[in-house]
């Protein structure tokens, strides 16, 4: 069944034992990966980290930035930084430290010196323990920044461990994802209707609009906005599947008039058409349209879901690990939602690594009908390679069947190429 035909019935009939497996993989990740690999957990390599540090890369971020959006001074590393745990065994795990989102709390400025300060000697068999959220502060203001990194560096050593890929560990349900291509937010109408003429060529299944405005101040038009929603689906017919992602720059009226129109025009999603923190207004939103409303790469704890949940204020949820404290906390996100029969469509935006942490995620869930894959600035010639590093050997394509397919590498499956990142080394800190 297509994703865009995929009901909430049909996600509340999934498998029993896939959620049960998965809830087990984040309670007791040590043995769902002994488990996964046919070992016993004593026969595991040592597994207590010995060091932390971080590759300071020479070189400008390759993290695409919204076209229109302004300067902002840094609120982390003003490099592009690679952390690493070292476990006693010699098995390292990697993730990127990037300065990035609307997070109250974000900066990876003090990621080192805290991991330093809280990691080594402890083991990566007891990952729960290093980034729970279970503590007053945590649940009140959201989770540290610094957990999205040290949870998804462990996950990456479990499964190098083991040999196998995350989301093997955390239960797999399938092993490949329908893509969409998610735009920039170009300044041209014209470029994101050759853009998705492109996508469709190419393979993709979907074609997701980042309008003109993104979050620079005053610039967003939702009547120019709604234009080009009309121009793309003219451009690619009715048969092709269309998203429309404003970035909460709308206001009530504005987000219903956008709303109605995505419904006359076929839509799939309306993502953050409002502030995440008007719930009445996502509430009336989703009474009043039947596009639905995608909610969740704004919000900061796992324990901020339920309400818009329960409250109606939202029809998919989304995530970005690292707003929430890695695949961890992702998981929980995506079970949560299953037991609501709703769809989890994770925020892949970004790198390698980026796209990586959230795919082993949607491997493991019955209810991640989406691969958010990232697209280049306009008229860039190679559409698919946005997200690729030259030092991570591995990359991201669609296939001919629309879908991207899983790594069988272990971990993360982001394999580092030392020739290239060690000549592209400022440093490195420890």
């Amino acid at each position: 069944m297509p994703p865009s035909e995929v009901s909430r019935r049909s996600f509340l009939n999934a498998s029993a034992m896939t959620l049960a497996t998965a809830a087990s993989a984040l309670t007791h990740p040590a043995e769902a990966a002994a488990q996964m690999a046919g070992v016993k957990r004593a026969d595991l390599p040592d597994l207590t980290i010995k060091e932390v540090k971080v590759y300071v890369i020479n070189r400008t971020p390759t993290r695409p930035a919204a076209a229109a959006a302004p300067a902002a001074p840094p609120r982390g590393p003003a490099t592009e930084q690679i952390a690493a745990i070292v476990t006693n065994s010699g098995i390292e795990g990697n993730y990127s430290l990037d300065a990035r989102y609307f997070h109250p709390n974000w900066s990876n400025l003090g990621w080192l010196e805290y991991a330093k300060r809280t990691l080594p000697g402890k083991s990566v068999l007891d990952l729960p323990k290093l980034t729970s959220q279970w503590e007053p502060d945590l649940r009140r203001q959201g989770q540290l920044s610094y957990a999205s990194a040290i949870d998804n560096c462990c996950w990456d050593i479990l499964g190098k461990a083991v040999n196998l890929p995350v989301y093997r560990i955390l239960g797999a349900y399938r092993d490949r994802v329908m893509a969409y291509g998610s735009s920039q937010h170009h300044k041209a109408g014209e470029d994101f209707v050759t853009e998705a003429k492109r996508c469709k060529e190419a393979g993709f299944k979907a074609y997701k609009i980042h309008p003109p405005g993104g979050t620079a101040p005053n610039a967003d038009n939702y009547k120019l906005d709604m234009e080009i929603c009309t121009a793309v689906r003219q451009a690619v017919g009715d048969d092709f599947t269309l998203m429309l992602d404003p970035v909460g720059v709308y206001d009530r009226y504005q987000a219903l008039e956008v709303g109605r129109h995505l419904d006359k025009l076929g839509y799939l999603a309306f993502e953050d058409p409002l502030p995440t923190t008007d719930i009445e207004g996502l509430v009336e939103l989703c009474a009043k349209v039947d596009v639905p409303v995608h909610i969740g790469e704004f919000l900061f704890s796992i324990y901020n879901y339920p309400e818009y949940i329960r409250r109606g204020a939202v029809d998919a949820v989304r995530f970005v690990v690292d707003n929430i404290g890695g695949i961890t906390a992702g998981m929980k996100v995506g079970h949560l939602a299953e037991c609501f029969g709703m769809p989890c469509v994770p925020h892949n935006w970004g790198n390698m690594f980026d796209h990586s942490v959230h795919f082993q995620c949607e491997l493991a869930m019955p209810n991640a009908p989406w691969f958010e894959k990232t697209l280049p600035a306009a008229g860039t010639p190679d559409l698919q390679g946005a997200a690729d590093l030259p030092y991570v050997k591995d990359t991201y394509r669609v296939q001919p069947d629309g879908t991207i397919h899983a790594s069988t590498k272990p971990g993360l499956g982001c394999e580092i190429d030392h020739n290239i990142l060690d000549k592209m080394l400022a440093r490195v800190d420890t």
